[in-house]
């Protein structure tokens, strides 16, 4: 069985609910699209608010009250919003990779702890963080257990390891600059790797009924794990999956069952996110990313700006201005794809106005540097 680009493409929309908004609840439109990347608090109510009929960002904030979602250092070592029930899974499955990453990180090293005492000191933070901790008081807490002052560099790696979730500290976007910390309340099994194995073959399970059809490069893409512990997971599946024929002949794999939408359907425009986990997820980002425009989106820092997606693909960049939001497209857009952009945006700066209206203004300075495009219009003005 083959299946073209645009087949992949309109299949990513479909899993992640951008071909339409949906009538879900938060926390299982939270569960369907796997995970929400979050190191930017605005992000994953923007990324809901483009997936869901009659979105209420207070829903998003009590689901997050009640940590029956959760926001914790998963894959690719970065933040992500997920189901709480997820998050002990998805953690047993990155321990391979988060224990690497930040217990073998050459600053934690250099602060004179190791992954042994690691192991001595994380039981002991998880019951200090019994309740909301700040930094600051877990590296009081800290230097306590240590005798003095902890490398700051070795307290960050420590607690990005720990089975922490961030406790929301209010603001606009239940999380604000400064994070406070809060044990898990379910926490991973040991650091074992039958108990890893077994846990990346769920997240992979769940990657592919989110993302897939996919490669093995875009599941080690997605979750950051080496490519041999992808591959072993697949294997592991290899009953459970059904195999395909991408472009180039690649090998992809897909849960049965999930949608393979035909490539000619429709795809409305969006206002996607900063890091919205579609423009993240693949080893080949062309499935959403023209290669051409993968630079103007993901600056050299990591930065992934805030997108133009059109007939489901990114064609441009946006962000909230005084007065509306300012779209640059990179190549020409017809009228009609600019009409649509404008109702998404008067869409949106409606659900902006009572938290945030200048969400991401922080990231005004890549414009300034200046954003190459074919037309810079102001949307929703006045």
């Amino acid at each position: 069985m083959s299946t073209t680009a645009r087949e992949l493409n309109r299949a990513t929309l479909a899993r992640q609910l951008l071909l339409g908004r949906e009538p879900l609840g938060v926390e299982e439109a939270v569960r369907r699209v796997v995970a929400l990347q979050a190191q930017q608090p605005a992000s994953p109510y923007i990324a809901l608010w483009n997936r869901l009929s009659g979105f209420d960002p207070a829903d998003l904030d009590a689901a997050v009250a009640g940590f029956r979602t959760v926001k914790a250092t998963l894959m690719r070592i970065t933040l992500h919003l997920v189901h709480a029930e997820d998050y002990r899974i998805f953690r047993e499955a990155m321990e391979p990779t988060l224990r690497a990453s930040r217990l073998g990180d050459s600053r934690f090293r250099a602060s004179g702890l190791t992954a042994g005492d690691a192991g001595v000191l994380i039981p002991g933070l998880l019951a200090y963080a019994d309740r909301p901790r700040t930094a600051a008081e877990t590296a009081a807490w800290l230097g306590e257990q240590l005798g003095g002052p902890a490398d700051p560099a070795a307290q960050r790696m420590l607690r990005q390891y720990a089975p922490l979730w961030h406790a929301p500290t209010g603001g606009p976007w239940s999380f604000g600059a400064r994070p406070s910390y809060v044990a898990a309340g379910e926490r991973p099994g040991p650091a074992d790797p039958d108990v890893a194995a077994r846990g990346l073959q769920a997240l992979v399970r769940r990657y592919l009924a989110g993302f897939g059809p996919a490669s093995v490069a875009d599941i080690a893409q997605f979750t950051l794990v080496r490519r041999d512990r992808a591959t072993a997971a697949v294997r592991a599946l290899a009953g459970e999956l059904v195999e395909l024929r991408g472009p180039g002949d690649t090998v992809l794999y897909d849960v049965p069952g999930a949608p393979r939408p035909p490539g000619d359907i429709p795809a409305p425009p969006r206002l996607m996110a900063m890091w919205d986990s579609v423009l993240l997820a693949y080893a080949d980002r062309g499935r959403v990313i023209p290669p051409a425009y993968r630079k103007l989106v993901t600056r050299v820092n990591g930065d992934v700006l805030p997108t133009l997606l059109v007939d489901g693909h990114v064609a441009g960049v946006w962000r909230p201005v005084d007065g509306g939001v300012e779209a640059t497209a990179f190549h020409p857009l017809a009228a009609p794809v600019w009409e649509g952009l404008a109702a998404e945006a008067e869409s949106l700066v409606t659900f902006l106005a009572d938290r945030e209206p200048r969400a991401y203004q922080r990231y005004d300075h890549w414009w300034a540097k200046g954003i190459p495009g074919s037309e810079t219009r102001l949307l929703c003005a006045g």
